[in-house]
């Protein structure tokens, strides 16, 4: 920019030579600078939006080049029709193997279309049950099959017979989150128009691979999963199948979500201090026994939701007297105290024993510390979820004409 003046002088006699033009004052160039960055600034930030049919120039002049917004690519059909059969219907079920310390485990699993899931793991003779709700799995086992497959946890005795928490181990991989049809089908929507194929038992199947499984699907419709591979320790192979019979699917699962209030979890270690007694001595209501514990692992900050449970027993010179359990949450400081009270008719009589013959009557316990997984509070929050996804899936089964009524309660197709 320039800016020039009329001279308010009258005119000369002679003429004289022009003189030259002052050169731009410099806040005149200061702000064709400002300017220039300002339009480039607004050119930038119009282009991310995608909403201009222009883009400014240096100068801050419209250019003449019109921009396409950027719109992404529609997903293959393909990849639609395949994660619209995995939402829509009721669950898929999963027959495989993993391989735990060089040992085949065989895999029976019926995953709902929100991931909730119900199985089992059979190793041999020994079994494992598996269930698997709101993005936790649970095993129930012996402890031959927690001491030889669930890897290095310590004192498998305290979790064997009982739901508890799957250790990282065993399956070695996210159930819900490798398995659920909801997930799998996000997976697929993101898969490229034309993936690498492969044959699944003689029929041809796109693979679609991500940092945690292989997807194997048909690639004919309707364009059904056929096979996942689950990365990880284990190698996990599953075929896959639409579940046939989702009402029973559901009352195994529900049925096992029921009973995991107090499900343990070996994840969490403590180190318990010292056990006391109160309001035990001439008491035929019960012994309470007390127990500080401190959470030795994970080190770092208390996982969110970590709760610790104590399992105390009471006995007299060899004779059970009793047991009792209370749990509660771990706070921040990682130490908390753990009571529970003995209140069996065993306890009542024998202190009834003890007060009409006077005498020597000495009792002791027994107790652990360890991880609790699930509250017993937290159940009926649990059974809502899967009650709301089951009313929503499991229809019942039509009668036969002529015997509507008839047959004793639960009767009828599995």
């Amino acid at each position: 920019m320039s800016v020039e003046q009329d001279d308010p002088s009258p005119a000369p006699a002679a003429p004289r030579p022009p003189l030259p033009s002052p050169p731009p004052p410099p806040q005149a160039v200061f702000r064709r600078r400002r300017l220039v960055v300002a339009a480039g600034a607004a050119a930038v930030a119009l282009t991310v939006g995608g909403g201009l049919a222009v883009a400014l120039s240096g100068d801050g002049e419209p250019s003449r080049r019109p921009v396409k917004p950027t719109v992404a690519a529609a997903p293959p059909e393909w990849t639609v029709k395949a994660g619209r059969l995995l939402a829509s219907g009721p669950g898929v079920r999963y027959d495989g193997a993993l391989t735990v310390g060089g040992r085949p485990v065989l895999a029976r699993l019926r995953i709902t279309r929100e991931g909730s899931a119900t199985g089992t793991l059979t190793a041999g003779p020994l079994t494992a049950d598996v269930v698997a709700v709101d993005g936790a799995t649970y095993l129930r086992a012996g402890v031959a099959f927690w001491r030889d497959y669930a890897g290095e946890v310590a004192h498998p005795e305290y979790y064997a017979g009982r739901w508890s928490k799957a250790p990282a181990a065993l399956p070695g991989f996210d159930v819900p989150g490798v398995l659920g049809p909801e997930p799998i089908a996000r997976t697929l929507a993101k898969a490229p128009p034309r993936p690498a194929t492969e044959d699944v038992g003689g029929r041809p199947a796109y693979k679609v691979r991500t940092p945690s499984a292989e997807y194997l699907v048909a690639s004919a419709a309707p364009y059904r999963l056929l096979a996942v591979r689950a990365t990880g320790p284990n190698a996990p192979w599953f075929t896959a199948s639409p579940v046939a019979a989702p009402a029973s699917m559901f009352a195994e699962l529900r049925s096992r979500v029921a009973r995991l209030g107090g499900a343990s979890d070996p994840g969490l270690r403590f180190r318990p201090g010292t056990l006391t007694f109160s309001n035990c001595d001439k008491n035929t209501n019960g012994c309470t026994v007390t127990v500080p514990a401190t959470l030795a692992s994970p080190a770092g900050t208390v996982p969110s939701g970590a709760r610790a449970a104590l399992r105390a027993s009471i006995a007299s010179r060899g004779r059970p007297l009793g047991s009792c359990a209370g749990s509660g949450p771990v706070p921040s400081s990682r130490a908390l105290v753990l009571t529970c009270t003995v209140k069996s008719g065993l306890w009542r009589r024998w202190v009834r024993t003890a007060l009409d013959n006077p005498g020597s009557y000495p009792y002791a316990a027994t107790a652990q510390v360890i991880g609790e997984a699930v509250a017993v509070a937290d159940v009926p929050k649990l059974l809502a979820a899967v009650d709301r996804e089951r009313s929503s899936v499991a229809q019942p089964e039509p009668a036969t004409p002529g015997t509507a009524g008839s047959g004793p309660p639960g009767s009828g197709p599995a």
